[in-house]
Formats: structure tokens, C-alpha cells, sequence
């Protein structure tokens, strides 16, 4: 986790379900604060900012939060605008919806709400995001890549993300798109990197001592690549085949956990 920090992340897979029990959203809203939360909705990835907008408001609203608002921040400026701020500053939970990940860290990368969220983060807030609003939470994400292929280093590409959890590497749509092999290649850049696999309609809570939670209807891949014995990834070409071994590898629905510090999975306490 981010060393300072005193809030929780909830970092779902996308496809979260919106007509049922809503397991994964409730979960959000009982972070923050149940009855009492206040929830600012961050628009920025997405193509569709009114009609995603919409939806998150009616659903966290219905659910039982105290207040729901929505920033439509598409542009620089709009990242340094204080009213914004002020609704970031107000808020028990945050919450950042998918699309496009490097539209959420060009945007707010370096400006005024960016501060504000760390600060809320560090005061305690929870930060939420799905699909594109997960992968921004490592300080290295997946923004691309193609999924069809056997694992190589041409199988995806990365950039810097928003850093509230270090040490991870997380990708989402995970079961649903097949996408061990870019987990597999991220990895292998750098073992020391725990890479995170989440399906859809699933998610983890993150709290500050490191430790996660699985919540939700599918799972969680860990890989952890510390203990690797041989990669050729260093003097591999683009389009040739990884070689990897001794990569450890965790499955966990909901009720298990995983120790980020410890590199442990655990059985969570009923």
C-alpha cells in the first residue's frame, strides 16, 4: 500500500453486476460509510461521461448513500477546478469508472484533484475503480496488449500509473479476455512484482496493512514471480516466446485473501 495511507482500495474487475445484489458495489457503499457515505464519481475514462454518470449515481443512490455526485473532469482544466476539488475533499468514497486508463492518468496526473485524492486516501477515504479505474491504482499498469497470443514481450504495453498501491501489477477482465499471458509478460519484467488477475464481476479490498480480500461471484489470479529460476525475457526479441519457470500461482474466490507483504494467501475469518 501506499505507506501513508489510512483508507481501503476496492479494485473490481469490471462487469461488476448492476441489476442483482449488487455484491461488489454494495461492498463499496459499506466501506464508505454505509448510509453516511458520500460518494464522488470520477467520469474521466470513459467516452460516455452523462450516461455512466447517470447509472452510477442512480445505482450508489439506490443502494443507500448519503450523497452521490458526479465530476466530469475531461480536460486539464477542469482537473484543477476548485469546485471539483471541493467534492473530492467532501467524499468518504471515490469511485473511478472504466474506459480508457491513460485518459484517467493524462488528465489528473500531476493536478489538483490528483492531490486531493491522495489526501483523501491518506485521511482514510476509500478509492474504488473498475476496469480501466483498476488498472490506474499500480504504479505500473497495463494499458494495452494482445490477449489471443502466447505470453511474449510484444504481448502488451505499460505506463506509469496513479501509485496508490505499490509493488502490483494489476489487470482486469481478467478470466473473461484471457489475459494470463500479459500478466505472465509483466511479471517477467520484473519478478519482484506481484502481477493481479481480476474477473469481472469481482474484486479485491485492499487495506492498509497490505492484506486483500476477495468479494464478488468469480476470482483473483496472483502470480508472483519472485522465486523465477530461468526468463529469457532479457535477451528475447519482441515477438518470441517467453521462458519462464518456477512462477507461483494463486486462485481465490471469494472468502480467501492474500498477504501482499507475506506474498500468503489466507482463508478469510467468517
Amino acid at each position: 500500500m501506499h505507506d501513508k495511507a489510512s483508507g481501503q482500495l476496492l479494485i473490481i474487475g469490471g462487469g461488476e453486476d448492476k441489476q442483482g445484489d449488487c455484491q461488489v458495489l454494495q461492498k463499496f457503499i459499506e466501506l464508505s460509510g454505509g448510509c453516511d457515505a458520500r460518494i464522488a464519481v470520477i467520469t474521466t475514462a470513459t467516452e460516455y461521461p452523462q450516461e455512466v454518470g447517470d447509472e452510477y449515481k442512480a445505482l450508489f443512490s439506490a443502494i443507500g448513500a448519503s450523497s452521490v455526485g458526479v465530476l466530469y473532469i475531461k480536460d486539464r482544466e477542469a482537473a484543477n477546478d476548485l469546485q471539483q476539488i471541493q467534492e473530492i475533499e467532501n467524499a468518504t468514497g471515490i469511485f473511478f469508472t472504466g474506459g480508457d486508463q491513460l485518459r484517467l492518468t493524462s488528465i489528473l496526473g500531476g493536478s489538483k484533484i490528483e492531490a486531493a485524492i491522495r489526501s483523501g486516501f491518506v485521511k482514510g477515504a476509500v478509492i474504488a475503480g473498475t476496469s480501466a479505474g483498476a488498472s490506474v491504482m499500480s504504479d505500473t499498469m497495463i494499458v494495452g496488449g494482445d490477449s489471443s497470443d502466447t505470453p511474449k514481450k510484444s504481448s502488451l504495453s505499460m505506463a506509469h500509473g496513479m501509485s496508490l498501491l505499490n509493488g502490483v501489477v494489476i489487470d482486469q477482465h481478467f478470466a473473461q479476455r484471457g489475459r494470463i499471458n500479459r500478466l505472465l509478460a509483466a511479471v517477467s519484467q520484473n519478478p519482484n512484482v506481484l502481477g493481479i488477475g481480476i474477473d469481472e464481476d469481482t474484486a479485491i479490498v485492499v487495506s492498509p496493512d497490505g492484506r486483500c480480500e476477495v468479494t464478488g461471484s468469480q476470482t483473483v489470479t496472483i502470480v508472483d514471480g519472485k522465486n523465477i529460476v530461468h526468463s529469457n525475457i532479457s535477451e528475447s526479441k519482441r515477438h518470441d516466446p517467453l521462458a519462464i519457470t518456477n512462477v507461483t500461482l494463486h486462485i481465490l474466490p471469494s472468502g480467501f485473501g492474500f498477504n501482499l507483504k507475506r506474498r500468503l494467501p489466507f482463508i478469510c475469518r467468517t
